[in-house]
């Protein structure tokens, strides 16, 4: 099944779209990458006869097959089910565009039991569960849903990955118009290296939602 999976995909690649996508992701080989657009790949899901089977089949060859693996999981209904399948599946994920596609829609209606999780892949030493953790707190905990400890446990992340600094600033970035008063002690407190704490007010200051005076007032806090 894998290898018909494959000679698909491979029928289906573009070399001008693999270039493209090569200069995005320039972690891993750019001959992992066949060069197949998100929409035609999220159609092919519909051809692909036991997704069980694929999701269980690891690791992968191709970049598409992990972006395939992703939206699979993204779209399982049940949460035992897809806990399990993204446990596995994380230790694999190599790039940011993967783990940034991975997000189970299934999560939002488990919260209480997905917070343990997060909390343990944010200790990670692999990148891409860390910052797919972030991706998570970004995703369903702001808002109403917020919590100061989650802020927290983003902010005493210190590292030198450009990928999960970048991570870091747009979950501050997002927070700040979703949870502004909880989120500007962050910035005037300085709890952030140089590059996250300026990078946050880059990415806050670009979004529509943030008010001029907001703007403002978060032009003056860069260091």
């Amino acid at each position: 099944m894998t290898t018909q999976i494959q000679s698909d995909l491979l029928n289906m690649g573009n070399k001008r779209d693999a270039e493209f996508i090569a200069k995005l992701i320039p972690t891993i080989p750019a001959n992992t990458i066949i060069g197949i657009k998100t929409p035609v790949l999220k159609q092919y899901i519909k051809h692909i006869e036991n997704t069980d089977i694929f999701v269980d089949t690891l690791p992968h060859k191709y970049f598409e097959e992990n972006q395939l693996h992703a939206f699979i999981l993204s779209q399982m209904r049940d949460f035992e089910q897809c806990i399990f399948a993204t446990n596995k599946f994380l230790p694999f994920i190599d790039n940011w565009a993967t783990c940034d596609q991975l997000r189970p829609k299934c999560f939002a209606k488990h919260l209480d039991e997905l917070l343990p999780f997060i909390t343990k892949w944010i200790k990670s030493k692999h990148i891409y569960t860390v910052r797919f953790a972030i991706g998570m707190l970004m995703s369903f905990y702001l808002g109403d849903k917020f919590n100061s400890k989650y802020a927290d446990m983003v902010a005493g992340i210190k590292t030198d990955e450009y990928y999960l600094k970048m991570m870091q600033a747009w979950y501050f970035a997002t927070a700040l118009y979703k949870n502004w008063d909880e989120i500007i002690p962050v910035l005037e407190n300085k709890r952030l290296d140089s590059w996250t704490h300026n990078k946050t007010i880059q990415k806050a200051r670009e979004s529509l939602r943030i008010t001029d005076f907001q703007k403002e007032y978060l032009n003056k806090l860069k260091v």
